[in-house]
C-alpha cells in the first residue's frame, strides 16, 4: 500500500495546492486533567485541524530534555508528562483517530525515546497504528541508517532534516530524503519569529538542485501572511508552536482558536 504522505502530496500536486503541515504535543491540554483526559484535547485538536484543511499531522512525544525546542514546546512538553503521557499511550491515541481519519500522521520524537523501545519494535508499533512517518530532530544524518532498515521494513518514512548550515550536505541529505524534506527555516531551536535572518532565495535554490520529493519549510511560521510568504519557496509549510500557544493559551477550551489559526494558515497558503 502506498504511503499516505506520498498520496497525499500528490493529490495536492494535481489541485495545484500548497501542503499545511501542523504539530502538536501529544498530552498537552493547557492545565492539569485526570488520567482518562491525557489525550482527549490532542485527538479533538487532530481531528479539528483536518477539517480545517490541514494535509497532514506531526505529533509531538514529549521529552524531558527537548533540545531542539524553543521555551513554548519545552513547557508544552513538561505539561504533557506531568499529565502523564507516554510514548505507549501516544501510540493508543494513534489507534483510536484511525477510525476517524485517514490523514497523514507522523510522530516527531527524539532519538532516545525510540532507543528505550527497540528501534524494530518502534518501527513495527508505527506500521500496526497507522504511522506514516517519524521525524527525529536530533538524529544527525549521518546517523541516519540507524533506523532506515527497520524503517523501510515497516513502510513508515524516515523525515530527512535540512537546515540553512547544510550547505555542501543538502545535496546528500535530499538524495536519501523519503516522504517529504523537512527544511528548517532558521538556526536555533522551534519558535515564532518576527523576521528570518536566512537567504531563502540560496537556501531554497540549492534544495530545489537536488530534491526529487516535496520539501516543506517549518520553524517560525506564526499566521496566513508568513504561510503564503513561506510557502512560495516551496511545497509546503510547517506550523508548530503558533498551535501549541494556542493550548497554552486556552487550555482545554483550545480547539475553536486552533481551528480559527488553521483556517487562516489554509488561507494565506491558498492565496
Amino acid at each position: 500500500m502506498a504511503n499516505r504522505i506520498d498520496t497525499t502530496f500528490a493529490a495536492l500536486k494535481k489541485q495545484g495546492k500548497k501542503a499545511l503541515i501542523t504539530y502538536i504535543v501529544a498530552g498537552d491540554s493547557g492545565t492539569s486533567v485526570p488520567a482518562d483526559k491525557t489525550f482527549d484535547l490532542t485527538e479533538q485538536a487532530i481531528c479539528a485541524m483536518e477539517q480545517a484543511g490541514v494535509d497532514l499531522i506531526e505529533i509531538g512525544v514529549p521529552f524531558s530534555d527537548p533540545i531542539a525546542e524553543g521555551k513554548t514546546i519545552q513547557e508544552a512538553s513538561q505539561r504533557a508528562l506531568r499529565n502523564g503521557t507516554t510514548l505507549h499511550g501516544v501510540f493508543g491515541m494513534v489507534e483510536r483517530l484511525r477510525k476517524k481519519t485517514d490523514m497523514p500522521l507522523l510522530l516527531m520524537l527524539y532519538a532516545n525515546s525510540v532507543f528505550r523501545t527497540g528501534t524494530d519494535r518502534f518501527f513495527a508499533r508505527c506500521a500496526e497504528v497507522g504511522i506514516d512517518g517519524v521525524i527525529v530532530p536530533d538524529l544527525p544524518f549521518e546517523e541516519h541508517d540507524e533506523f532506515q532498515d527497520a524503517s523501510e521494513r515497516n513502510g513508515v518514512y524516515n523525515i530527512s532534516l535540512v537546515t540553512p548550515t547544510s550547505h555542501s550536505r543538502i545535496a546528500k541529505i535530499a538524495a536519501a530524503a523519503q516522504g517529504f524534506l523537512y527544511c528548517v527555516s532558521s538556526t536555533g531551536v522551534t519558535g515564532m519569529r518576527e523576521n528570518f535572518s536566512t537567504d531563502f532565495d540560496t537556501f531554497f535554490g540549492e534544495i530545489g538542485k537536488h530534491a526529487s520529493i516535496p520539501y516543506c519549510v517549518g520553524f517560525g511560521i506564526r499566521n496566513g501572511e508568513a504561510a503564503r510568504r513561506m510557502g512560495s519557496y516551496c511545497d509546503g509549510v510547517i506550523v508548530g508552536s503558533a498551535i501549541v500557544n494556542q493550548v497554552a493559551a486556552h487550555q482545554t477550551e483550545a480547539v475553536p482558536a486552533i481551528t480559527a489559526l488553521c483556517r487562516e494558515l489554509r488561507e494565506g497558503l491558498d492565496t
